[in-house]
């Protein structure tokens, strides 16, 4: 059982029910409105990462896979993420290796596995080595390279959150997600 109730879109204030009214009725949604506040801003930028960034959308789920596994408590990411992963076009492979572990998979290519190798650092030590941070920069625009970090960053958080508040699992919402939060911001 959750630590937090689900706001109740029916109770909302005006604007944090129409919120919650334009995406899919997802746990995480339901408890992020709390912050009434920041809920639309939110949601907003949580668009803009899932739909607006020059970021490739496979190297982007797949660091966000990789937060999810290196985040104790994060199940409902990883279980709302891997639907959208293979719908931007990362393999079951690459999902299975991440669930494994093994990010010297074959089904990673060079530049996905020095995304994960940053990902980790990022996770762990708050830097990514000079090393990782060379190899990122041989491939990834500046651009890209904050963006990634944007993403990390945004889903570190929802971890913590999800962690925190003993988040339920709700069925993934794949691409569903992507589409209405784009909408909403």
């Amino acid at each position: 059982m959750a630590r937090l109730p689900y706001v109740d879109a029916a109770a909302a204030p005006e604007r944090v029910r129409e919120a919650l009214e334009a995406v899919p009725p997802l746990h995480i949604f339901r408890t992020m409105a709390h912050a009434q506040t920041a809920f639309r801003p939110w949601l907003r930028w949580g668009g803009v990462l899932l739909g607006e960034l020059e970021l490739d959308p496979v190297l982007r789920e797949l660091a966000i896979l990789r937060v999810a596994h290196q985040t104790p408590h994060a199940d409902y990411e990883w279980v709302q993420h891997v639907p959208i992963a293979l719908a931007v076009g990362a393999t079951q492979a690459q999902v299975d290796a991440l669930e494994h572990d093994d990010l010297e998979a074959d089904a990673f290519d060079d530049t996905q596995r020095d995304v994960l190798r940053f990902t980790d650092e990022v996770v762990r030590d708050a830097r990514a080595s000079d090393d990782t941070f060379a190899a990122v920069a041989a491939t990834l625009s500046p651009r890209e390279i904050v963006e990634l970090l944007m993403v990390i960053g945004q889903y570190m958080m929802l971890a913590r959150v999800m962690a925190t508040v003993d988040l339920e699992l709700d069925e993934p919402a794949g691409r569903a997600v992507i589409d209405r939060a784009s909408r909403e911001g």
